[in-house]
């Protein structure tokens, strides 16, 4: 008997224990990318004018197994980012889909993204996703959690955007990126940053990818959310992720062809 009521208080001490944990929440990520260009057929230099990276802040809410990611507002008014080039040729750096958002459902394992695109608002319907994980056994403190270290490997699609004779061409490439994550062992939330939702039994605090190609680190971390805020978009029409890209493809198209010259900007998605 004696034996059997120990089992029980222990089993009501750990019940306590995983109450305890936070399950919901806000985090600020500041998500750094490294930046390639190729100009071919311009005067020489530009790429030693154009910046290497470039920081931008993004936000996740988390609660209820869902949640919301977003870029945060930026400190100031003047989302358009510095302008490089010379000779006649001008290029504004500035970053796509400011307003996009994405909602993830991690009951039902739907994903809907708001994606903003030359003026036009997209919704996309999609499922959630995960790559292999390996755990690497590796352990270290972010933002007062201790976290642990997995790995993947991910193959997918990017896009590449290059300058030939003042003429910008984006085309999609296969990408094969090596991918670090570090998730709180404290925070059950299958949350992260970005597309990275329901990947690891915990909370990402910190990823790079392709070995410093783009790099997300927490840099707060909030307990409490505003769950009203973690809201699935809604829009009169739907897209797959496969309509979306074709739309996206034909805009792309319609703008090269009524501006061939002039000024250019240059996005990253």
């Amino acid at each position: 008997m004696k034996k059997i009521l120990l089992s029980a208080a222990a089993f009501v001490l750990l019940t306590g224990i995983i109450k305890a944990q936070q399950t919901q929440g806000k985090v600020v990520y500041n998500r750094t990318v490294k930046l390639h260009f190729s100009f071919t057929g311009m005067a020489g230099g530009m790429e030693s004018q154009m910046p290497s990276s470039r920081t931008d802040k993004y936000e996740l809410t988390f609660g209820n197994n869902q949640s919301i990611w977003r870029q945060a507002e930026p400190d100031n008014s003047d989302d358009g980012g510095p302008t490089f080039g010379g000779n006649g040729m001008q290029i504004r750096m500035v970053v796509a889909g400011a307003n996009d958002v994405l909602y993830n459902n991690f009951n039902t394992h739907k994903r809907v993204e708001k994606r903003e695109f030359m003026d036009k608002t997209f919704i996309v319907d999609d499922t959630i996703s995960s790559l292999q994980w390996k755990m690497a056994g590796e352990t270290k403190t972010i933002l007062g959690h201790n976290c642990m270290k997995a790995t993947a490997v991910r193959v997918s699609k990017r896009m590449s955007v290059n300058m030939d004779n003042g003429k910008m061409e984006r085309k999609e490439i296969d990408d094969t990126a090596n991918v670090v994550a570090w998730f709180a062992t404290d925070i059950p939330v299958s949350a992260g940053p970005s597309e990275f939702q329901g990947q690891l039994p915990g909370l990402i605090l910190e990823m790079d990818i392709k070995d410093g190609d783009q790099t997300y680190v927490a840099s707060f971390l909030d307990e409490k959310a505003d769950l009203t805020t973690i809201k699935e978009p809604t829009g009169k029409k739907r897209y797959t992720q496969e309509e979306y890209k074709k739309e996206r493809d034909k805009m792309m198209e319609e703008m090269q062809r009524n501006n061939p010259g002039g000024n250019r900007i240059i996005r990253m998605n």
